[in-house]
């Protein structure tokens, strides 16, 4: 049956189509659930390793090297700020990888949620995918991926968001304490 073509498949093939599609969302994947009731949408986490501290490492050195201290929310938006008109001022042709400069300022903000609140470095797995990330140590359910904060505003094309989120994040683990 063809789906978007007008007068195509006949009206015995468009029944038996909507027949077979009885529902249109799946059934629960119980093969998702673990002994211990995790299911899909709770996340898992650990402990990160050796190339998980490089990754950071690496992100916290190119901070450095440029000027920027993790610890000044307000210098490391601006230089988020400045480092994204300065790529979307090139040319397509010319510009750096915007995935190094992303994860640059992931890194940077989640040192900052790291050594501001309860969250801690880790490896986190659940229904979307696995990352690096920072999570809570007592219920393990709070969850930040600091690459999908900037991914998803680099493409946006957000400027001026970083000191205003973070401190969120700040308050809102302040207040679960």
């Amino acid at each position: 049956m063809a789906w978007f073509g007008r007068g195509k498949g006949s009206a015995d093939e468009v029944a038996e189509a909507a027949a077979a599609d009885t529902s249109r969302f799946p059934t629960a994947d119980e093969s998702m659930i673990d002994d211990a009731g995790m299911g899909p949408l709770r996340p898992r986490d650990r402990r990160i390793g050796a190339n998980e501290q490089a990754r950071i490492d690496a992100g916290l050195a190119a901070l450095a090297a440029a000027g920027v201290s993790v610890d000044d929310l307000d210098a490391l938006g601006a230089a988020y700020d400045r480092e994204y008109a300065e790529w979307h001022g090139t040319r397509k042709g010319k510009r750096p990888d915007h995935d190094l400069i992303v994860e640059k300022y992931a890194i940077g903000i989640g040192e900052h949620l790291a050594r501001t609140t309860d969250l801690r470095w880790r490896i986190v797995t659940d229904v979307f995918g696995t990352d690096l990330a920072l999570a809570d140590q007592k219920e393990g359910d709070f969850v930040v991926v600091p690459t999908n904060l900037v991914a998803a505003r680099w493409m946006r094309t957000e400027i001026g968001w970083i000191p205003g989120v973070v401190r969120h994040l700040i308050a809102v683990r302040t207040d679960a304490r």
